[in-house]
Parts: structure tokens; C-alpha cells; sequence
């Protein structure tokens, strides 16, 4: 697919060298509050697929299993970018708002259902309390 993206300033591109394996979006508070929005839009790919060009900072956060979920970031201008959390490894999360096109993306699951604003309705996508134990 040769997807491509970056942060608002231009200090860190990346480049997808594999399709996205899936599409979610995620309503848990943690990205609630990291994306400063109502949920926020991840495509799962290989790690090894996801080229980085700059430097990105990392902050530790813990999932709703315990586990570490790795934020990754623009020192510089703070966009979100990455996430590789310990409960699904081998994955890289990509936050979807940070393609350059994202006529392609379209989320097939929502997760944290059980944290979602009440104003934020799922439309024809399903939705899951949680995360499946498939992911």
C-alpha cells in the first residue's frame, strides 16, 4: 500500500511498507486523553512494516490489562503517533490522523465501548466492551 504520514510540524515522516492489518477505533480514556478527543482512529501493522524518519519520544502508560502500552510522539510539536502496546506484540499501532491520505481507512471495530461518550454513536460498526483476546 505505501502509506505515508507524519507529524503537524514535519520533524518525524513514516512510511507504511504493509497493508494495515485492521482499522479501530479506540474509545478507552488513556486515548480519550491522549488524542484530546472522543476516541481516537489506530491501524494495526507489522512492526517491521512501519518505517521512521526523526526522532520520536516515548511515554510508558499502562493499558486496562496491566500491561505497557508505549506512546510515541513528536518531541517537538507533540501529534501522537505510535502506540506499541504490550498485549499485542509484534504490532505497531499508527494513529490514522497522521496519514497523509486516509481515503482508504475505514475502522471495522470499536473497542472500549464501556468508556465511550454517550453523544458518540457506532453507526453500522460493531462495537466491544473491551479488546478481544484475538488482537
Amino acid at each position: 500500500m505505501g502509506l505515508t504520514g507524519g507529524c503537524l510540524c514535519g520533524q518525524v515522516r513514516y512510511e507504511l511498507t504493509a497493508d494495515p492489518l485492521m482499522c479501530l477505533t479506540c474509545h478507552c480514556k488513556n486515548c480519550q486523553r491522549q488524542a484530546g478527543s472522543a476516541y481516537s482512529i489506530i491501524v494495526g501493522v507489522p512492526e517491521g512494516a512501519l518505517k521512521v524518519e526523526g526522532e520520536v519520544k516515548t511515554f510508558n502508560d499502562k493499558g486496562d490489562s496491566g500491561g505497557t502500552v508505549q506512546r510515541q510522539f513528536c518531541p517537538d510539536c507533540g501529534s501522537p503517533l505510535f502506540s506499541l502496546v504490550e498485549a499485542s506484540p509484534g504490532l505497531v499501532w499508527v494513529k490514522a490522523g497522521t496519514l497523509d491520505d486516509t481515503s482508504a481507512i475505514k475502522p471495522s471495530l470499536h473497542v472500549y465501548t464501556k468508556s465511550k461518550q454517550d453523544w458518540v454513536e457506532l453507526g453500522d460498526i460493531p462495537g466491544v466492551e473491551t479488546v478481544p483476546s484475538n488482537l
